[in-house]
């Protein structure tokens, strides 16, 4: 049971990167953000649903993170990028500050963020 349902957080995970590369493409740069913010998620929450386990309807990637066992493995890159997410998922759900978040999203920055988040991905799907 818990590899199938780890399997549909992947594939889930996947579409949302490519979403995220499209909204790149697109420059709708507030959605590479918040998509990137829902690879991450959806990657840890496979993680949690490999044990067997309903992952909990929390956003919060750090306490992803500490659910599925890998906050003690993160380096100081990927605590920074789980940092770094969580507005951005906020803001493009509730965008308080819309344009002022918009006008910080480059399209570099943004690259970035895509590049940071396939590494997290990759490293979360070896220990599936």
């Amino acid at each position: 049971m818990g590899e199938d349902k780890s399997e549909y957080w992947v594939e889930i995970a996947e579409y949302d990167l490519e979403t995220a590369k499209a909204m790149q493409d697109t420059s709708r740069f507030l959605y590479v953000g918040f998509m990137c913010h829902q690879v991450v998620e959806k990657s840890l929450k496979a993680l949690i649903a490999k044990t067997g386990t309903i992952p909990p309807k929390v956003h919060s990637l750090i306490r992803l993170a500490e659910l599925s066992g890998v906050n003690t493995l993160l380096d100081v890159n990927q605590t920074a990028l789980l940092n770094e997410l969580l507005p951005l998922n906020i803001e493009a759900r509730y965008p308080s500050d819309k344009e002022k978040l918009s006008k910080s999203l480059s399209e570099m920055y943004c690259g970035e963020l895509i590049g940071r988040t396939e590494e997290f991905f990759s490293w979360i799907k070896k220990r599936l």
